[in-house]
């Protein structure tokens, strides 16, 4: 299928834009995050893609990043939520904020979004719990590369995101990853 398109943007109107690859235009639904980091017309672009082939249509689905395109994957998985949904959540939250809302349960923040109701918001929570990787909804509080790598491995290693964060807190700010971990786990146990 097609996976990425590399070429020039001969016309944009959102939310399609239409890439020229060798003289074929390829019109491309993007979220609007992504339709806003493309560049002017003329200019070259590269866009990963998610094909839909429906028996009436044929989509194609645009993305600037891996993340954008593996959590549009996740959303049209979830019953009752197809591309255009997936688009426009897309378009009103960025991957970190929807795995945020999805990581602490903030339905409010989900059903801001137009076209969701507070059902759909309710699914999109219970169905995306724990799917959108925990490097995804990291806490703003991590100071460096360091903390952020610690964080990460005591959430691969099963402990929950508030208990890692807590324990990330009583470490001392300049502590190296492995010996962090090594601190960390001491602490929790």
């Amino acid at each position: 299928m097609i996976g990425r398109l590399s070429g020039v943007i001969a016309e944009k109107t959102p939310p399609q834009v239409v890439i020229d690859v060798g003289g074929v235009g390829y019109e491309v639904d993007v979220p609007m995050s992504t339709f806003f980091n493309l560049g002017a017309l003329g200019e070259r672009a590269v866009l990963l893609t998610h094909l839909t082939v429906r028996e009436d249509a044929h989509q194609l689905f645009g993305f600037l990043t891996h993340e954008e395109r593996s959590t549009f994957r996740q959303l049209i998985k979830i019953s009752g939520v197809g591309p255009k949904m997936a688009l426009g959540l897309l378009s009103g939250l960025s991957v970190a904020e929807l795995a945020q809302a999805v990581s602490r349960q903030e339905i409010g923040r989900l059903t801001k979004v137009p076209g969701i109701g507070k059902k759909t918001a309710e699914r999109l929570l219970l169905e995306l719990k724990g799917k959108l990787g925990p490097d995804l909804a990291l806490p703003t509080t991590v100071a460096n590369d360091a903390q952020a790598d610690i964080l990460q491995a005591l959430v691969a290693l099963g402990y929950s995101e508030k208990d890692a964060a807590a324990a990330l807190k009583a470490l001392p700010p300049d502590v190296g990853v492995s010996d962090g971990i090594k601190q960390a786990l001491k602490k929790l146990s």
